[in-house]
């Protein structure tokens, strides 16, 4: 019998998701939300979804086109399809669409957030909170989404590349291997187990780059409509820097909490295959993050909205807990808010909305083990 898996969410991931998995053999279940349904008439028009083989006249992979067993606008159905549960979606979505599924869950199912950003220690909360603390579910954090991909037509992407592998985390952490176990028939790529949600998290290859890069770029970024290559125009040797600072901060954290963090360079040598010396190499010569000249054209884009809120605060919440100073991640932060008229400090991933509030760092790590 082939694999069931369900994914929720039909955005640049979830479609991928939905074409890859098929590709290696599994039926697939695709839901989409009332207003981003868009796709879902796309590939019903369509008949599936096409993988480009070429664009912008660069070369693309896993080429093809792939049939969808379901595609469904109704959470529940979505849900009742099988045990793997998939969610390849920005982390502010990740609240509401776990509250629309808790009433249709069902014992021993795996949720994996696709990147997690500490979302199992939300959605694990709000289980509790909403009186459904009795499920026995299994939540599964990765450190972000297996491939680098757009959707550039109707049910067409354009796949640039993919991971050579994929960290994850299970909440709880001793639940790890038998989730890579259950879900590894349906990914493309090989899961490695971390040490834990919160290595996971601190773990986000997008934390270094994204939001510092973009929030140093704003002016030629929103001047010039982002009419960029991202990684080779928007990194130079002083911003390379600052990345390097920021990367110190989160290394200290991440000791101070007794954890071992891959250092970012040696992350994205291992995570694309590459042998580059400095982070400033990475973006200027990645093959993979050089084939589309696309990037942030203003300060609502993810990559503050998502990564400043969900990856830096909660460096920020836990350098504060451990004493560590975060000096270059608190000045991002400041300016982020000041960009979009908000205070992340208390409206990103706080500790509070994690269920972590008034915990001591070792209490932490005892509860996510």
């Amino acid at each position: 019998m082939k694999t069931k898996v369900s994914i929720i969410g039909s955005g640049n991931a979830g479609l991928t998701a939905a074409y890859h998995f098929s590709l290696i053999g599994a039926d697939v279940s695709l839901y989409g939300a009332p207003g981003f349904d868009q796709p879902l008439a796309d590939i019903e028009e369509k008949g599936g979804i096409t993988a480009l083989s070429e664009f912008n006249q660069q070369p693309l992979t896993f080429s093809g086109f792939q049939k969808i067993n379901q595609i469904t606008r109704e959470i529940k159905e979505a849900v009742d399809y099988s045990d793997l549960l998939i969610l390849p979606i920005p982390s502010f979505a990740q609240e509401l669409l776990f509250r629309q599924m808790l009433p249709h869950l069902k014992e021993g199912q795996v949720i994996m957030l696709m990147p997690g950003n500490y979302g199992s220690l939300v959605l694990h909360s709000i289980m509790n909170s909403e009186g459904y603390g009795h499920l026995d579910i299994t939540f599964v954090d990765a450190i972000s989404i297996p491939w680098a991909t757009r959707i550039v037509g109707p049910a067409e992407l354009a796949i640039l590349g993919m991971k050579e592998f994929l960290p994850v985390a299970a909440l709880p952490a001793s639940r790890t291997q038998q989730a890579i176990s259950r879900l590894q028939s349906v990914m493309p790529l090989t899961l490695t187990s971390l040490a834990n949600v919160i290595s996971a998290g601190l773990g986000n290859i997008n934390f270094g780059g994204h939001p510092l890069l973009t929030t140093l770029n704003m002016g030629l970024l929103e001047n010039f409509d982002g009419k960029f290559n991202y990684y080779k125009d928007c990194c130079s040797v002083s911003t390379a820097k600052a990345v390097a600072t920021m990367e110190k901060e989160r290394q200290r954290v991440g000791e101070k909490l007794g954890l071992h963090l891959i250092p970012e360079l040696d992350a994205m040598n291992a995570l694309y295959n590459m042998d580059c010396l400095t982070v400033y190499d990475v973006n200027r010569t990645s093959e993979t993050h050089g084939k589309l000249n696309s990037a942030p054209n203003s300060a609502s884009n993810r990559y503050i909205t998502e990564d400043a809120a969900y990856l830096l605060v909660p460096c920020y919440e836990f350098g504060k807990l451990v004493g560590v100073d975060t000096p270059l991640v608190t000045s991002c932060l400041h300016i982020d808010n000041a960009y979009n008229d908000t205070d992340y400090f208390q409206h990103g991933r706080t500790l509070r909305k994690m269920g972590l509030a008034g915990m001591s760092a070792q209490q932490i790590m005892d509860f996510v083990a």
